[in-house]
């Protein structure tokens, strides 16, 4: 498929549309020109009509079951105003002045979010216990951020469902897109979970749709200078200085050589690299030692939450009863890297003590 393709299908899997056997009236009386209002100019935007319309009732049981939520969102209303962002409440009210206005889902997406994070950050911060602070947030928003919201919503199928109006930027507020929109609908879905069951239930509905998925962390943690890095973190564990030693090699007066260079704390290997030259290779080394010490990743039968001390009836946190889950903390591990990169914050720049580390603690033996 060409890119004139993929991009007309990407928005018409935008526009609205309107199943014709739940509309009262079709055509709309506005569709039509009469004789009265001939010799003015009579225009008719189907797409505001189609976007003003309400979804079959089925459509919302449908999409209920289909998510495995049909047991506990029961009440069409709830899902319809999980589908529905607060940008289409100006539209609605500038064509139906006289009519209530619909609910939005703009308290449950702050609700929700909220949740997301939580659930988010105590599952990183529990299988990586030595992660930096930044990786762990990239991490975070890889989990639950923006674009994973919207990716899980068209995969829940919310594109047809929901009700939204596109808006441009202004002073007050940012312009709102359709990502935008989408995004909120995981997000309320999770809060509806929250207020009809309890906090360990939305806490399984996070790890069923969100945190099951598999994020590539490594690719988040880049070092500046990986070498003066594993310097510092090997002298702050008491640990001997690293010492690179060369491997193996191979057409070294060739113009493709390879060298396979070990990074030793002792007796112990902490790391390995290759490259074309000995400085890539110690280089690669030193980031594979640090990798392995940072990603450092708990089993999943042994990565106990904070949130299993809460109870597991129905019920927000404070009015829930039940038997509370059983929480061993783990060993607080190191959460911060110096030298960490990815990120301007933080950083420190080369100086005479980096240099002298470069030159004295690691050293290429041959």
């Amino acid at each position: 498929m060409g890119y004139a393709q993929k991009r007309l299908a990407s928005t018409a899997a935008k526009l609205a549309s309107v199943s014709p056997s739940h509309v009262r009236v079709f055509p709309p009386k506005e569709a039509v020109a009469s004789s009265s209002s001939s010799s003015q100019k009579h225009f008719f935007d189907a797409q505001t009509w189609a976007s003003l319309q309400p979804p079959p009732p089925t459509s919302f049981t449908a999409f209920a079951h289909r998510i495995g939520l049909g047991n506990i969102l029961t009440s069409i209303v709830d899902i319809q105003r999980a589908c529905t962002h607060p940008s289409f409440v100006p539209l609605y009210s500038h064509h139906y002045p006289d009519k209530p206005l619909p609910a939005t889902n703009a308290n449950l997406a702050v609700l929700g979010n909220s949740l997301l994070g939580l659930f988010a950050t105590e599952y990183v911060n529990a299988s990586y216990p030595h992660l930096p602070t930044r990786v762990m947030k990239a991490a975070v928003s890889a989990y639950v951020g923006p674009t994973t919201c919207v990716g899980i919503a068209k995969e829940m199928g919310v594109t047809p469902l929901l009700r939204w109006n596109r808006t441009p930027t202004t002073p007050t507020s940012p312009a709102v897109l359709h990502p935008d929109a989408l995004s909120s609908v995981p997000r309320a879905l999770t809060a509806l979970v929250y207020q009809h069951r309890s906090l360990l239930s939305a806490r399984k509905f996070v790890h069923k749709f969100f945190l099951s998925r598999e994020v590539d962390v490594r690719n988040m943690i880049k070092f500046r200078d990986p070498k003066a890095a594993l310097a510092e973190t090997v002298a702050k564990f008491g640990r001997e200085r690293p010492i690179s030693r060369l491997l193996k090699e191979t057409g070294r007066f060739s113009n493709s050589p390879v060298f396979v260079v070990g990074i030793y704390s002792g007796a112990d290997k902490l790391g390995e690299g290759f490259g074309t030259s000995l400085k890539m290779a110690e280089y690669r080394a030193a980031e594979d030692s640090l990798h392995r010490l940072y990603l450092i990743r708990q089993p999943s039968h042994l990565v106990q939450l904070p949130t299993s001390t809460f109870a597991g009836g129905r019920g927000n946190v404070f009015e829930a009863n039940g038997t509370e889950g059983k929480y061993l903390a783990g060993e607080m591990g190191d959460s911060e890297v110096l030298y960490g990169s990815a990120g301007r914050t933080g950083q420190r720049n080369p100086g005479r003590r980096s240099q002298a580390i470069e030159e004295e603690d690691l050293e290429v033996v041959l």
